[in-house]
């Protein structure tokens, strides 16, 4: 079995994995607004009054600071190793509408180190993500979009070797812009509710960003981008995105955002052409404990072959101070 099967088969299997989760997430909460959308409507018959939707701004920012240590004596029969890890979040959303247009945009940005003991700081959370968006509704959960897209990160990424004194102990594999995706994308939008809704964009255009021209020297793939240049263009054949954020109960909330990506390109190193199907869930669940602290759990999942062939998956848990205005 070559490896463009094995490729297939993975994304195969991945792509009804991936739809699984996002309905599972999102059919409780559909669940309980058409149980509210049912009240709602009764409460209105009754008193005679039924409120008809107009024009609408809203906002919503978050700052958020999550601190963890441990430390242990020299004589620690249990084992361990004294570390304390510092992370720190800033959100922002914004929503308005006028007649049929309306606006979105969307902030998002992560930074975390862990320092433990005899081997220095290290990034453990990098992200920086900004969406906008134009819609021009057609109906009440059908309207056409035209949106623009960035990620990426902060700082610099390292893969490092087990003993701090061995050769290429700290070796570079990522940094600002190094890699950078920007994605146009004009379709056809689905919202069902006010928390959710689904992007279809029959085209769509992106470009990877690597600002190190010298990244390949221990990325050999170089994310995509040919060796030497700083930007590759791909065209999508087809993008679809689902966005979801909601209060599953008091104090409780669940946002994730789910990518597919689908082009048919030509690969830089075999110079071939082929499908490339990437996908990426970003999913939060914040808990709410107090006035200003709050839990949070968060997971990454990518699977995009011009960065590793297998799929990659990050999580985090963090308790600490959270403020929204």
């Amino acid at each position: 079995m070559n490896t463009n099967s094995m490729s297939m088969r993975r994304t195969m299997k991945f792509t009804p994995l991936m739809i699984g989760l996002l309905l599972l997430g999102s059919s409780m909460a559909f669940a309980q607004d058409d149980i509210k959308k049912k009240v709602d409507l009764t409460n209105s018959l009754n008193t005679g009054i039924l409120k008809v939707k107009g024009d609408t701004a809203w906002k919503k920012i978050e700052f958020g600071v999550n601190l963890t240590q441990g430390s242990f004596s020299s004589n620690w029969t249990g084992g361990g190793v004294t570390s304390i890890a510092l992370g720190a979040f800033f959100n922002a959303l914004s929503e308005k509408k006028t007649g049929r247009n309306s606006w979105r945009n969307d902030f998002q940005s992560q930074y975390g180190i862990v320092k433990n003991q005899a081997q220095g700081s290290r990034k453990n959370l990098d992200r920086l993500f900004f969406d906008t968006k134009y819609n021009y509704e057609l109906t009440e959960k059908w309207s056409l979009f035209a949106n623009f897209n960035l990620l990426s990160q902060f700082a610099n990424g390292y893969n490092y070797s087990e003993a701090p004194d061995s050769v290429g102990f700290k070796t570079k594999v990522s940094g600002l812009f190094a890699p950078a995706y920007l994605t146009e994308a004009i379709g056809i939008e689905y919202k069902p509710a006010p928390y959710f809704f689904i992007d279809l964009a029959p085209g769509a255009i992106r470009q990877t960003i690597v600002s190190d021209r010298n990244l390949y020297k221990t990325i050999p793939e170089n994310y995509g981008v040919k060796i030497g240049r700083r930007i590759r263009n791909e065209v999508g054949i087809a993008q679809l995105v689902a966005n979801f954020d909601k209060d599953l109960a008091k104090n409780i909330n669940l946002k994730f955002r789910y990518l597919l990506f689908t082009a048919y390109n030509k690969n830089q190193i075999t110079e071939k052409r082929e499908f490339k199907n990437d996908h990426r869930l970003d999913a939060m669940l914040t808990a709410k404990i107090a006035k200003y602290f709050n839990v949070n759990l968060g997971a990454i999942v990518v699977y995009n072959k011009t960065q590793v062939d297998d799929i990659q998956f990050a999580q985090g848990l963090s308790i600490g101070f959270l403020y929204t205005f």
